[in-house]
């Protein structure tokens, strides 16, 4: 069978390479087209996963607009070539858009319930959306949902197995305590109702009082004094540094998840509740997610009862949810298989777009 996965964040790489790697050993022809977005460029060539970028980044909600249509009518032409039986996506729109113009089958997967513009754009035109379990939108009979979590499909024991060597790139030691400090925008931590840490100079203060070495990664560009806490790593090479970090701290629901699922327990300090984030605190206590106005104190709050845990604690945690959850890779790859042959039984006439 023929089947498009298009690319938009760099967290689909993550998503889709194990399920490429699976469909191409099967003997499926897999054809991955993507828009430049942060590193998902860089990503999909440090996995050596074959490619053609069909549109550049955007750096304005008026210039999205033009760099999507762009990228929907050059995966339109490209798929058109292709004919592929189905076109896969995480959120979707193009993917939707162009899958019920040329009558092949669309199949989106989703976790974010407060995106609502993608939400709107590709779910009445997609036949399947595949959502957790803990997914906490109802979005009708096109909607399947499984017991899993998108960070599951690369993140997974059969999938993942963290590298030490990340390690002494970073000059620390397996015997050294350190955390993960992941920031939103500057900006964006600093102003009122934007949900992060009030001052990360206190974040950073309280884990060396407690003996840790901090590692800090921020969008954009931290002020001059945080400068030497930011480290340098591979893209590819987060996980291994998230898996191996004593705790993680983090305004990004993604990081936060991908350590929970680790076994590294996260704090979480964002107004945006999902229903995974959710989950993995209530059902787990894996992460734990503070907002409102005294977020900032009982973040700093939580990181102290988290230091005081054994390991034991988290690796129990962990191997409960692995126990419940499934591999969503392999998900994934039955799920397009299925759906590729549900198309080759009931094939659905193209639309004419000439």
């Amino acid at each position: 069978m023929r089947v498009v996965i298009t690319i938009q964040h760099p967290g689909h790489v993550h998503f889709f390479r194990h399920p490429i790697d699976e469909l191409e050993s099967r003997g499926h022809e897999v054809h991955v087209f993507a828009r430049e977005s942060d590193v998902a460029i860089e990503l999909l060539e440090a996995y050596g996963i074959d490619h053609e970028v069909l549109a550049g980044e955007s750096g304005s909600l008026l210039s999205l607009a033009t760099v999507q249509a762009t990228y929907e009518m050059r995966l339109l032409r490209r798929a058109q070539r292709i004919d592929p039986d189905v076109i896969t996506a995480i959120g979707g729109v193009a993917a939707a858009h162009v899958a019920s113009v040329l009558g092949t089958k669309s199949l989106v997967f989703y976790d974010t319930e407060h995106a609502t513009l993608i939400t709107k754009l590709a779910y009445p035109f997609a036949d399947v959306i595949c959502t957790p379990s803990c997914y906490r939108e109802e979005i009708g009979s096109s909607q399947e949902t499984y017991d899993g979590y998108h960070e599951l499909a690369y993140l997974h024991p059969d999938r993942f197995d963290p590298d030490p060597s990340v390690l002494e790139a970073t000059d620390l030691s397996p015997s050294d305590t350190f955390a993960v400090v992941r920031l939103s925008s500057w900006e964006a931590s600093h102003d009122v109702g934007h949900g992060g840490f009030d001052d990360p100079r206190d974040l950073i203060e309280k884990l060396e009082d407690a003996g840790v070495s901090v590692l800090l990664t921020i969008e954009g560009e931290p002020p001059s004094d945080l400068e030497s806490y930011q480290f340098t790593t591979p893209p590819e090479k987060m996980h291994d540094l998230l898996a191996y970090a004593d705790v993680v701290v983090s305004e990004g629901a993604t990081t936060a998840a991908e350590a929970a699922v680790l076994g590294t327990p996260a704090v979480y300090v964002n107004p945006a509740s999902l229903g995974y984030t959710i989950e993995l605190e209530d059902e787990y206590g894996l992460l734990f997610g503070f907002n409102g106005s005294d977020r900032h104190t009982r973040a700093l709050q939580k990181i102290d009862d988290i230091l005081e845990e054994p390991d034991e604690t988290w690796e129990r945690r962990r191997n409960r949810l692995l126990e419940e959850r499934i591999d969503v890779t392999e998900y994934v790859v039955q799920r397009i298989e299925a759906l590729a042959h549900t198309r080759a039984m009931n094939p659905t006439p193209a639309t004419n777009t000439s």
